[in-house]
C-alpha cells in the first residue's frame, strides 16, 4: 500500500532530522516575524523572540550525539576514491567539531555550564561547521559533475530509450538531491559566517531568516519519504 501525505508526514517526523527541520522552520519564521513587528508591536516581537530562542535551544538538545554521525560515516563509507576520501575526512571532521562543541554551547545557554563560555563555544562550533560545509559543497559539486557526464553519455547512447529511461531518472534524482544539499550547506555557511566574522550582510535578520528557511526546506525535501 502506497503512503499518503499523512503517512509520509508521520514517517518524516519520526526521524530526528525531520523534527529538526520542522523546529528550524519555526525558529527562522519566528526570527523574521520578530524583525517585521519589532518597531510597531514590541509585545508581539518579544513573544516571537522567545519562540525563536526556545526553538534554537530545542534543536541543540535534539542534536545530542550527532557528533558520532560523521565518525560513523568515515568508518563505514569514507568514499570510493582517494580524493573523495580526503575531502570526506575534512568535511566530517569539521562537522564533528561543530556538533561536539554545540553540546557545550547548549549547556552554557541553559545555565548548566558557565554562561561566559557560550561565546567561545559558539565561535568554535561555527568555525567547525563552516569548515565542514565548504568540503561537503565541494564533494557534491564533484558528484554532480560526474552525474552530468554520465547523463550525457546515456543520452548519446544508441540503446533503446525504454532501457535507459530508468537510469536517467535515477541520475537526475541524485543531481536534484545533491543540489538541495548544496543549497542547504551554502545557507548554513552564511549563518556560520555571521558568527565567525560578523558583517552587515550575513548578520542582517532577513539574510539569516531566509538562509535558515532555505536550509530547513532543502532538508525537508531531502528527508521527505518517497
Amino acid at each position: 500500500m502506497s503512503l499518503d501525505t499523512v503517512d509520509k508526514l508521520v514517517v518524516f517526523l519520526a526521524k530526528r532530522d525531520g523534527i529538526d527541520k520542522l523546529v528550524k522552520t519555526f525558529q527562522y519564521v519566528a526570527k523574521l516575524a520578530c524583525w517585521h513587528v519589532e518597531s510597531t508591536r514590541p509585545e508581539a516581537a518579544e513573544r516571537f523572540k522567545k519562540w525563536e530562542v526556545a526553538s534554537g535551544l530545542s534543536r541543540k538538545a535534539f542534536r545530542t550525539g550527532r557528533s558520532l554521525t560523521g565518525f560513523n560515516a568515515l568508518r563505514r563509507n569514507p568514499g570510493a576514491t582517494p580524493v573523495i576520501r580526503f575531502l570526506a575526512v575534512l568535511a566530517n571532521s569539521g562537522e564533528m567539531v561543530y556538533f561536539f562543541f554545540d553540546h557545550f554551547l547548549w549547556l552554557s545557554r541553559i545555565g548548566t555550564l558557565d554562561p561566559k563560555i557560550a561565546k567561545k563555544m559558539s565561535f568554535i562550533s561555527a568555525f567547525g561547521e563552516s569548515f565542514g560545509y565548504v568540503f561537503f559543497i565541494i564533494i557534491d559539486c564533484i558528484f554532480i559533475r560526474q552525474r552530468l557526464r554520465s547523463l550525457k553519455r546515456l543520452r548519446t547512447n544508441d540503446e533503446p530509450k525504454e532501457e535507459i529511461s530508468g537510469k536517467i531518472s535515477e541520475i537526475q534524482g541524485d543531481i536534484v538531491m545533491r543540489m538541495m544539499g548544496i543549497s542547504a550547506n551554502v545557507a548554513d555557511l552564511i549563518i556560520a559566517l555571521a558568527e565567525i566574522q560578523p558583517n552587515p550582510f550575513c548578520n542582517h535578520t532577513v539574510t539569516l531568516g531566509i538562509s535558515g528557511l532555505v536550509s530547513a526546506w532543502a532538508g525537508w525535501y531531502r528527508n521527505w519519504p518517497s
